[in-house]
């Protein structure tokens, strides 16, 4: 299911947020060796984890995390030098940063695939329910050609210190109602079974 937690249901879904964190913990400082903060030996948060903070949670039925994701409202400092471009037109909506995109190591290549399907059409969704034109954010530079071929309007804007790893490039995605359509046609499966959305 799709649960999407901001600041008045975090405390409802408590279970799958705690499942969120440790994952982030387990991927970016354990796996990928990013030097980010870590909450009693076991959660990876940050100052932006606060009440800015939209989290999109793809969980299994008991609350578990599979993929997520944090949308912010506004770009972090890190993203300044192109802040000409993260909002030159063509654009319609307001601009949000994606960051901490996770995939849970726990499950199999095939089922990460699905989660990580099913969190993509749920930021678009996101996106669209709340007139987000453009998601901005800073990946690994080996991602982001793969981010870029997933049949969204993509484009890199320059290499990037974000303070958790060296290489890191910088990405604006632009979102509209045929964003969804372009995601099929390259592959990416639209999920079939509806889950529930929290906002």
């Amino acid at each position: 299911m799709m649960l999407i937690v901001d600041q008045s249901t975090r405390a409802r879904e408590h279970v799958a947020l705690r499942s969120m964190f440790a994952a982030r913990k387990r991927v970016f400082v354990d796996i990928l060796k990013w030097d980010l903060p870590v909450l009693a030996g076991c959660f990876e948060v940050d100052r932006r984890d606060g009440p800015g903070a939209t989290y999109l949670i793809v969980a299994g039925p008991d609350g578990e995390h599979r993929a997520s994701a944090r949308v912010l409202r506004e770009p972090s400092a890190a993203l300044g030098p192109f802040g000409d471009r993260i909002y030159e037109p063509p654009m319609k909506g307001s601009v949000a940063e994606v960051t901490h995109a996770c995939l849970s190591p726990d499950f199999a290549a095939a089922d990460r695939r699905r989660a990580r399907d099913q969190l993509l059409y749920g930021l678009v969704d996101h996106a669209l329910a709340r007139r987000i034109g453009r998601f901005v954010g800073a990946v690994p530079q080996p991602w982001a050609p793969k981010i870029q071929n997933m049949g969204w309007t993509c484009r890199h804007l320059g290499a990037v210190h974000a303070g958790c790893g060296p290489d890191m490039m910088a990405i604006a995605v632009d979102v509209d109602a045929a964003t969804p359509a372009k995601l099929a046609r390259a592959g990416i499966a639209r999920p079939t079974v509806a889950g529930r959305a929290v906002s």
